[in-house]
Parts: structure tokens; C-alpha cells; sequence
């Protein structure tokens, strides 16, 4: 329910009052956890920085727009602050438990949004906000995700021109890297849902929920979307012990620019956890169209879609690629362009 609906627009709830978060404090979790410790602890309301302007936000104070999408822990919804008429992106984390998982999850979620933050290509977090039981992630507001996006392109008869793919990829790939080197974090759930654009053509990369910190460039667990999973995860021979390095965000970049370029998920449904395994794992990874591409773009994704583990590049490496280099040398691309076309439905 709209939380506006519920408390005048003028209404302020006190810090004392039953919307403060008792048993889950954030100060506290940060510290425990040796990270940074945001400036309070969340509440239903919040001062937040929004396009250079400091604002004063409470839950009562948003009005729902229109819901932009679904995760697994709850809606993302597009939101207004009725009294400075700021629209921002609204993930509600809902019925926050005290399971260590959920727990875990959600302060991955909330650090890596504060500290991406200055980070090129990644989606700028206003403040988190506690109500009745949800977690409130505010952020700003891109027009579509790359899904949505592509889904667009082909119902009207288009597809999406190799040079504006390779315009999306440097965004994503850069965005990766910085995290990386940056915050030492693997995102772990690459797919075209969690890559956001906008008319300006800006393109960023966003949830952090199951994303993973990586120590000596490895992460000790893998998690993510199955069917955009990397062959040594799902391998059940595979040696987990020896963890999971960013080259397997590589391998679902490598699906995800491959399910734009031809407007379907590379490879066939696959009913059952053992077909994933006998298709992913003992199967030949899937490839472009011979003749259809160029030999870079169709290079590019053979790279990114190397089974063996030890042979696919990092991030680093795809930036030094010839299919990269040729794009950040196209500088007549117009990203927003295409983006404004598609979505006021140019055919």
C-alpha cells in the first residue's frame, strides 16, 4: 500500500515511534561487519542528496507512480515525493526476517549501493528508508532495463545495431572492473534485468543483493540467476572449495549481450537441473550466427563464452579486446538516440 495514503503528505512519524528499526541495527551490523557505518540508523524517514539538493524524505511524504519491476525480495517501484516533486526508484526489501542470510543479503545490498556511489556506470543511491517491516532502497529513477528494452526492439521489427551493443557492453564492463577494483566485489547476477538505461543513454548496472566479496580475487561462493550461470558453478565435479572468480560475470555478460543481439536467451529452456548441467557443462557453448556479425563482435562473444574457467578473460582483458576497442573508437554512436526511438516506438 501506498504509505502516503495512509498519513497525510504533511505527516512526520517520530523516530521513537514504531516504524524505528529495533532489532536490526544497521550501525551496528556495519561495524561488526568492519564497514563503513552510514550516519544513522534506518528510520521511515531520511535526509537525502537528490540532483545536488538536500532533502528532507518520509515515507508518508512518497506517492506511487507506477511499479517498474519485480525482485525476488519485492517490488522496485517508480515514486514521488509529493512535497519536492522528485521521482526516484523505490526497492523494497519486504518483511525483513533476522535469518544471518537474509541479514547478510541485505547490508551487501546497502553498502555496495553507498559505496558505488562515484563509481562510472552504476545506479546512484539516495538513503534507505524502515516501514512496517520493509526495507525501502531509494535510488534514481532509469527509463527501462535492458530486457524490457530488447523485448521492444524486436516487437517492432528491429534489432539492436552491433555498434550500440558494443556502446552497452564498455558501460557494463567498466561498471564491473570498478567494482572489482574498487570495492573488491563480484556482482554475481549479470543479466539484462539488472542492467538499467535511460533517454540520455546512460547505461548502469544495479542490485547488489547476492553480490559477493571477493578475497584474493575469488569469492567462496556462487550465486545468481541459474540459467545465466557459468559452467564451473553448476559443474557438479567442479571444486568449490577453490572458490569462484569474476570470470564467471564474464560468462553471463557473454549470454546477456548474445539474448540482445539475436532477441532470445541463447540457449533452450532446460527443464531439470541435470539438463542445465548435461547442456551448460558437456554441451559446446552457444555462438553467434556465422555471416550475421562481425568477426570481432562474434569473437567477443566466444571469449566471454570460454567453458574452461582459467581461459576466459577477467574484465581487464575484455576491455583490450579488438570488438571493445573498435567501439570506444565509434564515437558517432548515439546511444540515447536509439534508446528515445525505441522507446516512443519508432519503427
Amino acid at each position: 500500500m501506498d504509505p502516503s495514503s495512509r498519513c497525510g503528505s504533511g505527516t512526520k512519524r517520530s523516530k521513537k515511534g514504531k516504524n524505528k528499526l529495533q532489532k536490526f541495527n544497521f550501525d551496528d551490523s556495519m561495524s561488526s561487519l568492519g564497514r563503513v557505518t552510514p550516519p544513522l540508523n534506518l528510520d521511515s524517514h531520511m535526509k537525502m542528496e537528490i540532483n545536488g539538493c538536500s532533502i528532507d524524505i518520509d515515507v508518508c511524504d512518497l506517492r506511487l507512480v507506477e511499479e517498474l519491476g519485480k525482485g525476488i525480495n519485492g517490488p522496485v517501484n517508480k515514486m514521488e515525493h509529493i512535497r519536492s516533486g522528485e521521482v526516484m526508484a523505490v526497492k523494497k526489501i519486504q518483511h525483513i526476517s533476522y535469518d544471518p542470510l537474509d541479514e547478510k543479503r541485505l547490508l551487501m545490498d546497502l553498502e555496495t549501493n553507498m559505496k558505488s556511489k562515484k563509481l562510472p556506470h552504476t545506479v546512484k543511491f539516495y538513503g534507505a528508508l524502515y516501514y512496517e517491516g520493509d526495507v525501502w532502497i531509494c535510488m534514481e529513477v532509469m527509463d527501462t532495463s535492458l530486457d524490457k528494452f530488447y523485448h521492444k526492439v524486436y516487437a517492432l521489427n528491429r534489432t539492436i545495431p552491433e555498434e550500440i551493443i558494443g556502446q552497452i557492453a564498455i558501460c557494463v564492463i567498466v561498471a564491473l572492473q570498478k567494482l572489482k577494483q574498487e570495492l573488491k566485489i563480484a556482482h554475481r547476477d549479470v543479466k539484462p534485468s539488472n542492467i538499467l538505461l535511460n533517454r540520455d543513454g546512460e547505461v548502469k548496472i544495479c542490485d547488489y543483493g547476492i553480490s559477493g566479496r571477493l578475497e584474493n580475487s575469488l569469492t567462496q561462493s556462487y550465486v545468481g540467476t541459474q540459467m545465466y550461470m557459468a559452467p564451473e558453478y553448476i559443474d557438479p565435479a567442479k571444486d568449490r572449495r577453490k572458490g569462484f572468480s569474476v570470470r564467471a560475470d564474464v560468462w553471463s555478460l557473454g549470454l546477456t549481450l548474445m539474448e540482445i543481439a539475436i532477441g532470445q536467451f541463447p540457449y533452450k529452456k532446460c527443464e531439470s537441473a541435470f539438463q542445465q548441467v548435461k547442456v551448460v557443462v558437456h554441451g559446446n557453448p552457444p555462438r553467434l550466427p556465422e555471416g550475421k556479425y562481425s568477426a570481432e563482435f562474434s569473437d567477443f562473444i566466444a571469449t566471454c563464452l570460454t567453458k574452461e574457467e582459467e581461459k576466459r578473460p577477467k574484465f581487464i582483458g575484455l576491455l583490450e579486446h579488438p570488438f571493445i576497442i573498435r567501439a570506444k573508437e565509434n564515437s558517432d554512436v548515439n546511444l540515447g538516440a536509439f534508446v528515445r526511438e525505441i522507446l516512443d516506438g519508432s519503427s
